[in-house]
């Protein structure tokens, strides 16, 4: 995935940190006002930034971009596109113990959508396309996550799984290892790791490819040693909040492209999947209750 398909402002906000220390100077800059970044020239972004016009166009190439000029028309979207949807490009995400509920939800609203709005706008809509087309048709697909991650990863399995897609979502560090060795070509292997550094998800990912599957990870920093034993990334963007660590808001950025991954998988096989719901609604009906309940009595209090 490039640079070119959109969501730079979230990725640099998650990845300019951990940039070298030039670079992170320039995504700061940028960050810091995206608008006028939008409309400076290499050399004016170069004398903000405290760098060198060659350091602007590295900056650029390191994001998947051909030069600067691409990479200022991305800003100047990005920007357009926030000030349409009328939220601020820059979201306080400090919450105090004393802030009223009311206030509370409106900073936990605005940080999960903007998470989500920035994390569609970097989907790369093909690999979607691919790995929707290999889930389709698999033969095992196997979901690896833990934490946060695994709250991701348990539902993208329970869906797949009731449209009789053959996939299993492992919770157990070695079960995940051994039948990722099982794995073959035509195979899907899924890993979710919000940091990308999770050992255990790295591992299970590696030795699928290692086998010939297709291997995919979702994530949040592109460039991390997990994205590196993937065929496919998706990247993903956060927005933290107090008592909200990023790790922790991943998860409807995660949730976002799996749901887009499943309803393509879902389109893929139509027939089999309209039968497969309907069996499966028809097989917890009696398990619900009638839509007009019968008016709750309160039992009765002995007498004394």
């Amino acid at each position: 995935m490039t640079g070119e398909s959109g969501g730079l402002l979230g990725r640099l906000r998650i990845e300019g940190p951990g940039m070298p220390e030039a670079l992170a100077r320039i995504a700061e800059t940028i960050l810091a006002d995206p608008e006028t970044a939008a409309h400076l020239s290499i050399v004016d972004l170069a004398e903000r930034s405290g760098t060198s016009t060659a350091t602007v166009t590295r900056f650029s190439r390191t994001l998947g971009f051909r030069g600067y000029a691409n990479l200022r028309v991305a800003v100047a979207t990005e920007t357009g596109r926030a000030e349409q949807a009328r939220w601020d490009t820059d979201i306080s995400g400090d919450i105090a113990p004393g802030d009223a509920l009311t206030d509370v939800l409106g900073v936990v609203t605005a940080a999960d959508t903007r998470a989500i709005q920035d994390t569609a706008a970097g989907i790369d809509v093909a690999a979607v396309e691919r790995v929707a087309g290999a889930i389709a048709g698999a033969g095992r697909v196997e979901i690896f996550g833990l934490g946060s991650s695994g709250t991701s990863a348990r539902e993208m399995a329970f869906r797949l799984e009731r449209i009789r897609v053959p996939v299993w979502h492992r919770t157990d560090s070695h079960t995940a290892l051994t039948n990722a060795a099982l794995l073959g070509p035509g195979d899907v292997a899924i890993g979710l790791s919000h940091s990308g550094r999770t050992r255990e998800v790295i591992e299970t990912l590696a030795e699928a490819a290692d086998h010939g599957a297709l291997t995919v990870a979702v994530t949040s920093f592109s460039r991390s040693p997990l994205a590196e034993v993937a065929d496919v990334v998706f990247a993903t963007v956060v927005q933290e909040t107090t008592f909200r660590l990023a790790a922790l808001s991943s998860v409807h950025s995660q949730l976002l492209i799996l749901d887009l991954i499943y309803v393509a998988v879902a389109q893929r096989t139509y027939e089999r999947t309209a039968e497969a719901l309907e069996l499966t609604v028809r097989a917890v009906e009696a398990h619900r209750l009638p839509e007009k309940s019968p008016t709750r009595r309160r039992p009765r209090r002995p007498n004394p």
